[in-house]
């Protein structure tokens, strides 16, 4: 989501690409608005370390804030200076990062990623 990162956020990666812009409502928890805009991006596998690492950096600390995606049979879950990847399926790994989540303040209701073993 746009309204996830830093107002000093400039992200650069030649290969990443624009899949979907899309704005909806939501509800939101605290210190998030009423709207957001949803970024989908398709980027090489090989950058997808990268790509987290500069999420990582870019992403507000307040409001809880999370970017997510998948690498082959891996879940990448990006927090403000916090990172988890785990295998699709992997419930003590996919725990630790909801875990990570609430303790950061993003609403158990927003923790709602799927994890199913064809993604990509």
């Amino acid at each position: 989501m746009a309204e996830s990162l830093t107002a000093e956020t400039v992200l650069v990666f030649p290969d990443l690409r624009l899949t979907r812009l899309q704005r909806v409502r939501v509800t939101p928890g605290p210190g998030q608005p009423g709207a957001w805009t949803l970024i989908d991006v398709a980027a090489p596998e090989e950058t997808a370390d990268s790509l987290a690492e500069a999420l990582s950096g870019a992403l507000a600390t307040e409001g809880g804030w999370y970017a997510d995606f998948r690498v082959g049979g891996d879940h990448v879950v990006v927090f403000a200076g916090r990172i988890f990847r785990y295998r699709v399926g992997d419930e003590a790994g996919r725990q630790r990062a909801v875990d990570h989540g609430l303790s950061v303040g993003v609403p158990a209701d927003q923790l709602d990623w799927s994890d199913f073993s064809n993604a990509s």
